[in-house]
């Protein structure tokens, strides 16, 4: 047997090795048929009244949905709202309509792919990257010829816009707004089980990442997180619209990329605003650790939980200090 012939015999046993490995992983953990739990307060994110969903077509034909609010003032820039992990655009109710109502910017909130009243396929995505694409899909449609877009994003959001910035489309942005931001599992500002909302199915995890290493995604869409969403908000009126679990490839998108810090890297000037009393991630952690890869942030740290923030008066106070430096072209800090 000549020397290429047992280095591609070799190659085909470790990936076989490698391939067996994975698949016991993944056998060996299985979803909880209905998770619940009390790890965060989601008394925020729950209106009354959902402001109702437009309509927009995606490149693949999909028709996915986004709440407006316009601000009725030329000049001002679009702020397209990306909503944290189980939940939709609606989170933003309270403060697309603020914003707007203030003549600072026209916002839209889209229920990502997966998300919202009655996805396709709730909890999934074609492929990894599928929310960016849909993101400047959004953009092409709703912002005016020569508007500014800035990004905002809470909680998981604010990892999606963090890895939008480092993609292909993050030279359409002229801002980013992280509120509470998911940056990594080991990143410095995270905690374990993200403070107890997250159910993480570990071995899975692992063992598809083995398998995409080895250019395998068959068994992408296998769930590989679920939300412990408490009884008042399943129960509830927009129960029905929770998002109880995510598969490996739209939980891998809706994060920055294993490098988080070159996404980082790439952020435009953007704020960051996390609440003191943050339940999954460590506030004081924020700063210290953005600023050593980038000058480009402005930091606040407010009386706030971690789903609180959204609606917290001193966020709408700081994002409206943001956007009209942002216009003024005024330094970052």
């Amino acid at each position: 047997m000549s020397l290429l012939s047992t280095l591609a015999l070799s190659a085909g046993i470790g990936l076989a090795v490698m391939a067996t490995l994975a698949l016991g992983l993944i056998a060996s953990q299985r979803p909880d048929p209905d998770p619940r739990g009390e790890g965060l307060d989601f008394g925020a994110l729950t209106p009354a009244q959902p402001a109702p969903l437009h309509p927009f077509t995606a490149r693949d034909g999909a028709e996915l949905g986004y709440r407006r609010w316009e601000a009725g003032v030329q000049g001002v820039p679009l702020v397209v709202m990306v909503h944290g992990s189980g939940w939709h655009g609606a989170q933003f109710q309270g403060l697309g309509a603020a914003l707007a109502g203030l003549g600072l910017a026209d916002v839209v909130a889209p229920d990502l792919r997966g998300h919202g009243p009655s996805p396709q396929r709730r909890g999934d995505v074609d492929y990894i990257g599928q929310f960016e694409d849909d993101l400047a899909d959004l953009i092409a449609a709703q912002a005016r010829p020569g508007q500014a877009v800035v990004m905002l994003g809470h909680s998981s959001g604010g990892g999606l816009v963090v890895r939008f910035a480092g993609g292909e489309h993050g030279g359409l942005l002229a801002g980013a707004v992280l509120l509470a931001p998911f940056l990594q599992h080991d990143a410095p500002t995270t905690r374990p089980h993200s403070g107890g909302w997250a159910r993480v199915l570990l071995r899975r995890m692992i063992g598809l990442s083995l398998l995409n290493a080895a250019r395998i995604t068959a068994l992408n869409h296998l769930t590989v997180i679920q939300f412990l969403f408490p009884d008042a908000v399943l129960n509830g009126p927009q129960g029905h619209t929770a998002t109880r679990s995510y598969s490996y490839r739209l939980n891998t998108g809706f994060a920055p990329r294993r490098d988080w810090r070159a996404d980082v890297a790439a952020l435009p000037r953007f704020l960051l605003v996390v609440g003191r009393r943050d339940e999954a991630f460590v506030a004081d952690a924020f700063e210290p650790t953005l600023s050593a890869i980038t000058p480009r942030g402005t930091y606040r740290r407010i009386e706030s939980g971690h789903l609180g923030v959204v609606d917290a008066p001193e966020t709408l106070a700081a994002l409206s200090a943001f956007l009209s430096g942002l216009a003024e072209g005024a330094p970052a800090r």
